[in-house]
């Protein structure tokens, strides 16, 4: 690496050197986060020969993307391309024996489920043709059925198959076709995340795997399967061993925009009255796996009703029914994507001090092991005989691989290095891990990135990133929304502090934000703060902050409390906790962060509100929001900015029509790059002096 300054500006949200490089020590550009192939899903076959994945693959130009299913051995060889095409393939599925692969696809418009002959070969040929589309399919443990989630109108559900079908499709079309375009509700979920509910439910359909009608197996007016991504971590139901029923996740039935109780709930493939198999915790239950000999099943759960980021533990109870155990309990970090090694073994991904680590979790004791870190793993997926797991590994210099683990030994090596090529091009230094003593002494983690031809002799401009939840937290991990790398690449150090609130660190630590928005988590940022300015590399003149989501929230509450940055960039952040309440749909987030209703706790909604402090603004902003951030409603950026013009403080705002709470179309990722970088080159000067 060289010790040289390299000079760069952005021109076009590209950035371009000024003066020549070799070519492993060329800056990250937005060009090489769309060249990048997106790797997920990774599903060992029950064989434990090889695995199927799913490669995503950007076009900017039709400001698209593309998903195909690939094949690769684990032993080693050449990966082969199983689907293609201009459409969407997702989420394979290996049948039980091995000699076929599930997918969903877009092929014929909307998303249904397809099955690919692997010994025979072929096309594909397409098993679902329901009109409200088919998504999450899945194999009975006997290879005769297939599952799937569909969004139908309940009051259809009822019916026989061809006739809901047909009434379903009718009513989508006339919606489509009405002038009149006004939605009535009558109660709330009306809208979530960033789309329109329109009175529609998530039920499970089951359905022959040779073809045929499909049952709806969770009719009524009321959710078969999450509609908060909070609370799954994909295929939330799965087929009883004897492939007789079904248990499922299921939200709560009634108060659902305020209650997290999700339960888990087992019902009869040919009919009958669904049973409520969690109904003694309020809390979530999520997640049903059975273990390999059909005598248990393991689910992760939580244990405080109402609090979206309490720790979920990894629970068993006998598969007929009977008193839950937690094997986790004693393991103070919360348990994420999980699957069965063996009777009496459970291997999970469990974030910890910035990393996420494979686990080794024995059921009988509940001993809790690491079996791989380095980085951030997920999506585990083990092999019939136990040997074998596969999963995703990413790091902060690289996106997602599949590797394959050794469950005996550890040993973890790659199966795809499809971005190795390209990788190997930029130059991007290694995050530096340190410890500060935050708000009375508590330590607070923080990563700390150097720019490509970075100088310790020298004095570099500072941009301090403050990430999102606030139940999150900055991971060595590979991100295509906020990439520290590119930031860097600018020609900036990048600091990515993890305050209270923050998970992998001991849930004490992630319940210390709860009411406490503006307290101990500011004072923990303003110690990473102080730390870095008494770097001597770091240009204290030159310094700005940035942060989505919650990490927005705490560019608001900047704006009132410090004077420290040159500029602040939020982008769909928390303004007025009153009007977020009354906006938002997830209303038992707010309750629990602030102790109920803004009519029960009024202290707590406007002791840390930014907009109650606009008095003290000063700081120059750009404010970025979007109209179909339901989470986090427009109004939130609106008022930001008004306010900010109102005052004359230099401001500007970029609003997305199309966009959520993220930025997701290559266009606009890439306009949105543009504008970020911009404003912060005006304000704080990229490169060494």
């Amino acid at each position: 690496m060289r010790t040289c300054l390299l000079t760069a500006f952005v021109l076009g949200g590209l950035l371009l050197s000024t003066q020549p490089a070799s070519a492993a020590e060329r800056p990250l550009t937005m060009n090489d986060m769309f060249a990048l192939k997106r790797i997920s899903d990774p599903q060992i076959s029950p064989d434990g020969k090889s695995v199927a994945y799913v490669v995503s693959v950007v076009n900017k130009e039709k400001n698209a993307s593309t998903s195909t299913i690939w094949l690769a051995p684990i032993a080693g060889g050449e990966a082969r391309q199983l689907t293609g095409g201009p459409k969407h393939d997702s989420h394979p599925r290996f049948s039980p024996d091995g000699t076929k692969l599930l997918f969903e696809s877009d092929r014929s418009d909307e998303g249904q489920l397809w099955v690919l002959d692997l010994v025979a070969g072929g096309e594909a040929k397409q098993l679902t043709t329901i009109s409200t589309g088919a998504a999450t399919g899945i194999w009975s443990p006997d290879g005769k059925l297939v599952a799937f989630v569909s969004a139908v109108y309940p009051e259809f559900s009822d019916k026989p198959y061809a006739e809901s079908n047909e009434a379903n499709k009718k009513k989508a079309e006339e919606i489509e076709k009405n002038p009149v375009k006004a939605r009535v509700f009558d109660k709330l979920f009306f809208r979530h995340w960033d789309s329109w509910v329109e009175g529609k439910r998530q039920h499970l359909f089951v359905l022959p795997a040779t073809g045929g009608e499909p049952r709806d197996v969770t009719p009524g007016d009321f959710d078969g399967y999450p509609t908060s991504s909070t609370f799954s971590i994909g295929d939330d139901f799965t087929f009883t061993p004897g492939s007789q029923a079904i248990v499922y996740t299921a939200p709560a039935q009634k108060e659902e925009a305020w209650s997290t109780n999700h339960d888990l709930w087992r019902v009869p493939i040919a009919g009958g009255t669904a049973v409520n198999l969690t109904k003694d915790n309020a809390a979530a239950d999520s997640c049903p796996r059975f273990s390999p000999d059909g005598k248990w099943i393991a689910y992760r759960a939580q244990e405080r009703a109402g609090f979206e980021a309490d720790r979920w533990q990894l629970i068993v109870m006998p598969a007929a029914g009977g008193k839950p155990r937690s094997i986790t309990a004693a393991h103070d970090r919360s348990i994420d994507a999980f699957a069965w090694g063996d009777d009496a073994t459970i291997y999970c991904t469990s974030e910890r001090n910035g990393g996420v680590p494979i686990c080794k979790v024995n059921v009988k004791d509940g001993a809790l092991t690491e079996l791989a870190s380095g980085g951030a793993f997920g999506s585990p997926s083990v092999s019939k005989d136990g040997k074998t797991l596969t999963a995703t590994r990413a790091t902060m210099n690289a996106p997602a691989e599949v590797v394959a683990i050794e469950t005996a030994s550890g040993k973890v090596r790659n199966v795809t290095n499809v971005n190795e090529k390209l990788l190997a091009e930029i130059t991007m230094n290694k995050p530096e891990s340190v410890t500060v003593k935050g708000a009375g002494g508590t330590p607070m983690q923080m990563w700390i990135l150097t720019p490509p031809g970075f100088d310790a002799k020298q004095k570099w401009p500072l941009v301090y990133l403050v990430h999102g939840g606030p139940q999150g937290a900055w991971d060595d991990s590979w991100s295509y929304r906020w990439n520290p790398q590119l930031w860097a690449a600018q020609g900036y150090v990048v600091a990515m502090p993890n305050p209270r609130g923050s998970t992998g660190f001991g849930q004490k630590y992630v319940d210390e934000i709860s009411g406490d928005w503006g307290g101990k988590c500011f004072d923990d940022l303003m110690a990473g703060v102080d730390y870095l300015e008494k770097l001597p590399y770091i240009d204290s003149s030159r310094m700005a902050a940035a942060g989505a989501s919650f990490g927005g929230y705490m560019m608001n509450w900047f704006a009132g409390h410090t004077d420290k940055f040159k500029t602040l960039i939020t982008h769909c952040g928390v303004f007025n906790f009153d009007s977020m309440y009354s906006t938002t749909e997830e209303l038992w987030f707010d309750e629990w962060e602030h102790g109920g209703p803004p009519w029960v706790n009024r202290e707590s909604y406007e002791k840390f509100s930014p907009h109650l402090f606009a008095k003290n603004f000063k700081t120059p902003m750009l404010v970025i929001h979007n109209d179909q951030d339901f989470r986090v409603p427009i109004g939130e950026g609106l008022m930001m900015f008004t306010t900010l013009q109102r005052l004359g403080i230099p401001s500007r705002m970029v609003n997305f029509p199309d966009e959520g709470h993220w930025v997701l179309k290559p266009a606009n990722s890439e306009y949105w790059h543009k504008e970020v970088f911009d404003w912060l080159k005006k304000y704080v000067p990229p490169g060494a002096k």
